[in-house]
């Protein structure tokens, strides 16, 4: 077990035991488990801890396309997953977009303050002036009678099918920089050409994530494959750190989130 625990970060411990519990189910009990929604680390932990398994597999979907957050299905061996296991439900707001404008952070503070849990729904999908949501089937109903106004703007919910689904694009742009350690604030301060003095405030002011969780420590170790984001500037994948310069600094290789 504890060979287990050294390739993951001690917050994400906590994590790395619920995930042995379903295995324990699925494997006891020799039926499904379906989590609710997780973000993309917690679909790593999960991939990792279960893809090697030949008694429990291990699939995920957030919907039709390819969704940052997403539902695990743990299930036996011998099963083959319908997209119906999922238990996912798709909803298109309608409101009166002609005279008010809805953006994805006023859908996801409204969602947060009818005091459901994040991981119930899923990825908030725009284009223009149309806005989706998937929510987990278990809340759905809740929502539809709750879910009536974003701010002063009255709202509703109409059920549709996932195939109509809106494509999320994400496209990552791919640079290179060096920093002198894998601190936090020095990994930030490089990617978006902060200084280390501004970056520490949104640091410490719980403004920056790492792996969608909130990181207040400036010293925090980042590794490859980490995701971090400082609200209001934007997001970043650490897809690799390639060793030491000629002048003992870390060069780095980052996608960043357009």
């Amino acid at each position: 077990m504890n060979s287990i625990y050294q390739h993951f970060r001690p917050e994400e411990h906590h994590f790395l035991d619920q995930v042995m519990e379903w295995k324990e189910v699925v494997t006891d009990q020799y039926r499904s488990k379906l989590t609710d929604f997780l973000d993309p680390r917690e679909q790593e932990i999960i991939q990792a801890v279960v893809g090697q398994n030949h008694e429990v597999r291990v699939e995920l979907s957030g919907g039709l396309y390819d969704t940052e957050r997403k539902r695990a299905l743990l299930y036996p061996e011998y099963y083959a997953p319908l997209q119906d296991d999922f238990e996912l439900v798709l909803f298109e707001l309608e409101y009166p977009s002609k005279f008010v404008t809805i953006q994805h952070r006023d859908v996801l503070g409204s969602l947060m303050s009818l005091g459901l849990k994040r991981s119930k729904f899923g990825d908030i999908l725009t284009a223009a002036d149309r806005i989706q949501v998937v929510v987990a089937k278990d809340v759905s109903d809740y929502l539809r009678m709750n879910f009536t106004e974003i701010g002063k703007s009255k709202i509703s919910l109409k059920e549709i099918p996932l195939n109509l689904m809106l494509q999320k694009q994400v496209v990552l742009e791919e640079m290179t920089t060096t920093v002198s350690s894998l601190r936090l604030d020095a990994v930030a301060s490089a990617i978006y050409k902060l200084s280390r003095q501004k970056i520490g405030p949104y640091i410490s002011n719980g403004l920056v994530k790492v792996n969608f969780k909130k990181v207040e420590q400036p010293s925090f170790q980042c590794r490859t494959g980490d995701t971090i984001s400082v609200r209001g500037i934007g997001r970043c994948k650490l897809i690799g750190v390639e060793g030491k310069t000629k002048k003992d600094k870390w060069r780095l290789v980052v996608g960043i989130q357009k």
